[in-house]
């Protein structure tokens, strides 16, 4: 047995607790994890509260990531007492993901520590960080140079526009945030951008184009934001395309695609290929250093997850959540 949250769907409905789980309980796997620390991303408040069917087996445990030691392995990749961080590949949503003092999963869903972060570090980025990499890779690969003039970061508060903030401050870029809580402009700052603007002038509909401004964007957001970053960002511009916490819609006009050549990239982080993840790991390494964890995120233990689940839905959680699920 072993402590975590576990969701269930029966006939008295959709719930989460926590409880003591049975070993059991865990799916198929070669590899079996003592878990040291998960993290809250967007998707998981979605799942423990059972507000949108991000869940697709049960009984679940929430978490699409975890970093933890290897206790047990089949795998010829890994040994007993590895560090490991799993990221995505629909753990958490159709296998038993993070939020647990164990997890069982596949040898080729994982990664090794990087050296240059210790396990707290890595899950304090987790998949929100490594996402914003990847989006920062594609701003690079698009040819978006820190020369070419403003990013735009959407949903500049939340894990992974923090982290996009950070680093695209760090490689030279003049970040401008949008956000919807003007009263956190000095904690955008700190993690580098020059400029705030409340969310209100990005997420009601606009025109097909808009004045040209953002040479590339990082949008975690959709709907009527992503549509408007698109209108507004100049010719051959980039913009990538990450989150939908606005929504999923994208009612949008061709215009900017075929009149100003640019590039709507979509960035998927479940089930991207691990080169793609050990590339976008070893960046973050040679770009973040220590004191750049201090301010982005916040411990809680398992007996807090529930409620803080609920917090980052409703837009009340700055930066990131990490969980030290073998915390009291």
């Amino acid at each position: 047995m072993f402590k975590g949250i576990l969701i269930n769907k029966d006939e008295q409905g959709y719930h989460a607790a926590l409880q003591d789980i049975d070993d059991g309980v865990l799916p198929e796997g070669d590899v079996s994890v003592n878990v040291l620390y998960s993290t809250l991303n967007y998707k998981d408040g979605l799942a423990i509260t059972g507000k949108a069917p991000v869940v697709r087996a049960f009984p679940m445990i929430p978490g699409i990531d975890l970093v933890g030691i290897v206790e047990q392995s089949n795998s010829k990749q890994f040994h007993v007492g590895d560090v490991v961080i799993q990221n995505g590949f629909g753990v958490g949503e159709n296998h038993c993901g993070g939020l647990a003092q164990k997890a069982r999963l596949k040898s080729e869903w994982l990664i090794p520590l990087p050296a240059a972060f210790t396990p707290k570090q890595s899950m304090i980025i987790g998949t929100a960080g490594y996402t914003a990499m990847l989006c920062v890779i594609a701003l690079e690969k698009n040819g978006v140079l820190p020369d070419q003039g403003e990013i735009l970061v959407t949903g500049a508060n939340g894990g992974v526009g923090s982290f996009a903030i950070s680093i695209l401050a760090k490689l030279g870029y003049t970040v401008v945030a949008s956000t919807g809580r003007m009263e956190e402009a000095s904690y955008l700052k700190t993690l580098g951008a020059s400029d705030i603007i409340h969310r209100d002038t990005l997420s009601n509909p606009g025109k097909p184009l808009a004045k040209e401004r953002w040479a590339g964007v990082i949008d975690s957001v959709g709907s009527h934001t992503l549509v408007n970053a698109c209108a507004s960002t100049k010719y051959g511009g980039t913009v990538a395309a990450c989150g939908l916490a606005q929504g999923m819609d994208f009612p949008a006009s061709v215009a900017p695609f075929i009149l100003r050549g640019i590039t709507l990239a979509g960035i998927d982080s479940v089930m991207r290929p691990i080169a793609d993840r050990k590339e976008a790991w070893q960046r973050l390494g040679e770009i973040l250093k220590s004191d750049d964890f201090d301010n982005i995120a916040q411990e809680i233990n398992l007996e807090q997850v529930i409620e803080a689940a609920g917090n980052l839905l409703n837009g009340q959680v700055r930066g990131r959540i990490v969980v030290n699920v073998q915390a009291n």
